[in-house]
């Protein structure tokens, strides 16, 4: 990997983790890693574009048929794709059908960008987890190969000792918090040859006191009924939270517009 390059041009593809959720802006919009990363990359780089694809909820099979071929076609210098995870949570998921949508993505996405970035994603400790640990890996062994055999990068945030950190997620406990997704933003960074501006991503935080039994039942009542329960009643349904949702930044557009955006919502 080239020490200290120069890019031109980024289009993330990808689901709720590359939209930025939990890292929630003055006007209630996400920012995320994806957007930490183009400014970082923006401001070494005069005239640098900016295309975010990603809708939350979206399966690697929609990924493909809603977003692939957009980047693709924008020839950007960097593509990041961050997808399946979504699949491996569901009760029922077909991983040879996962592997196949993948590897459709992969070929597609490499040979039309400078540089391809594939992400083991992170993921909390906990039951949860256990339980889809076995879909996770066989995921992410699947990206191992893809990366092997079209020069991909592959960022391993699931190794990451601090992304499994519980203050470093957000209520939903889904998705990281802004300093999760700046973790994040930094490790893509150096995956990139950049040089590091905190050499301690993957350090854990600083222990602290764990919260009391009251604090936690809480915490456990919000989460349920603000978060798990609605997750529930979605796949009864068959619904998704990103259905109708536009992509979040179609456009390969100069970074200065969404930097401008972002300052306007800031509060007076």
């Amino acid at each position: 990997m080239q020490t200290n390059p120069t890019h031109t041009s980024l289009v993330a593809v990808g689901d709720s983790f590359t939209e930025g959720m939990s890292d929630q802006l003055p006007d209630g919009s996400y920012r995320g890693w994806a957007d930490v990363l183009a400014g970082r990359m923006a401001a070494r780089t005069p005239g640098f574009r900016y295309a975010n694809l990603a809708v939350r909820g979206k399966l690697i099979g929609q990924i493909v048929d809603e977003q692939v071929e957009a980047a693709a076609a924008m020839k950007a210098d960097v593509v990041t794709l961050v997808g399946g995870l979504n699949d491996t949570l569901r009760p029922k998921c077909d991983m040879g059908r996962v592997r196949g949508l993948l590897t459709e993505a992969v070929e597609r996405l490499a040979p039309s960008c400078g540089q391809l970035v594939l992400m083991r994603s992170p993921g909390r400790q906990g039951p949860v987890l256990e339980r889809f640990r076995p879909r996770m890996e066989a995921l992410y062994a699947c990206l191992d190969d893809l990366a092997r055999r079209h020069g991909a990068v592959v960022v391993d945030l699931y190794g990451a000792p601090s992304l499994a950190d519980p203050r470093l997620w957000g209520v939903d406990r889904l998705h990281l918090t802004a300093e999760g997704h700046r973790r994040v933003a930094e490790a893509v960074w150096q995956a990139l040859g950049y040089e590091p501006e905190d050499t301690e991503w993957r350090t854990p935080m600083p222990a602290s006191a764990r919260p009391g039994w009251a604090d936690r039942r809480a915490a456990d009542a919000r989460f349920a009924r603000e978060h798990l329960l609605p997750w529930i009643g979605r796949r009864l349904t068959g619904r998704s939270s990103g259905d109708g949702r536009p992509a979040k930044r179609p456009e390969l557009l100069p970074y200065e517009d969404l930097a401008r955006s972002a300052a306007d919502a800031e509060p007076a």
